[in-house]
């Protein structure tokens, strides 16, 4: 009997929806779900009929990020063909058409840096967001750093990845962090609604808005950060938080 695949996409209209699908492991991302994940929006991008893309996860939790056991065993999260492309496959990407996470539960950590790869977010009431990772002796490798502090004050951005606080719908909802928050059950319809109100409009002036938005967000910005994130992931620390994850244990941090 086969696998499910780890991650699927499905069209409704001009809408692609793509679902991680790793319920068992929280939808937490390793290679195979990076690689799934790249050849849904590889299809949402090349297709000219589908104009929006929604990002959601199968089960209670929308993704628990990295998967840490992974991490712990020495294996990538991404393919050696995915470096360019970032975390989840395409995380480090410029994806020309919008996409809206469908935040449907869980989503700390790398959960987080893929909804803030997304456009637009549409948030369950009972979901919470963060980025945990100093708590795990790593940092936010996904974008998050970049990302968080564009969406919301540099002073609450940086508390946030400071002290790896979760961050609740609710403050997500008021510091504008979110587009929608809204009973679990809803969170997928509502989505919906928002990507096929996008749907409507001039897919090239969409585009070409989106565009103009991310400008600055640049290759020497990624460059930093991927800096960092490789400077981090050499240390002891960096082995201990996953381990300590893996082995159900408070970690011991060394600060070298």
């Amino acid at each position: 009997m086969s696998e499910d695949p780890p991650a699927v996409m499905r069209r409704v209209g001009h809408v692609a929806v793509i679902t991680l699908n790793r319920p068992h492991a929280m939808n937490a991302i390793n290679a195979a779900m990076s690689v799934a994940v790249e050849e849904g929006i590889d299809e949402l991008i090349a297709d000219p009929e589908l104009r929006v893309g929604v990002l959601t996860g199968a089960g209670r939790a929308f993704s628990a990020g990295a998967d840490l056991k992974e991490l712990a065993a020495g294996r990538p999260l991404i393919t050696r063909e995915q470096r360019e492309r970032g975390f989840g496959g395409f995380v480090q990407r410029r994806v020309a058409k919008p996409l809206i996470a469908a935040v449907n539960g869980y989503a700390l950590g790398g959960g987080t840096e893929l909804m803030l790869a997304c456009d637009l977010a549409v948030m369950s009431e009972k979901a919470t967001l963060g980025l945990p990772e100093v708590r795990r002796g790593i940092i936010a490798a996904g974008g998050g750093l970049l990302r968080l502090a564009r969406r919301i004050p540099l002073a609450i951005a940086l508390e946030a990845i400071l002290t790896g606080a979760p961050i609740t719908a609710e403050e997500a909802l008021r510091l504008g962090l979110v587009n929608r928050v809204v009973p679990e059950a809803d969170v997928l319809d509502t989505a919906l609604e928002l990507a096929n109100l996008i749907a409507q409009n001039a897919p090239l002036a969409v585009q070409a808005s989106k565009h103009v938005v991310y400008e600055d967000l640049t290759p020497e910005a990624w460059a930093v950060s991927n800096q960092a994130i490789r400077e981090v992931l050499k240390s002891e620390d960096a082995k201990e938080g996953p381990r300590a994850f893996a082995e159900k244990r408070e970690p011991s941090w060394k600060g070298r």
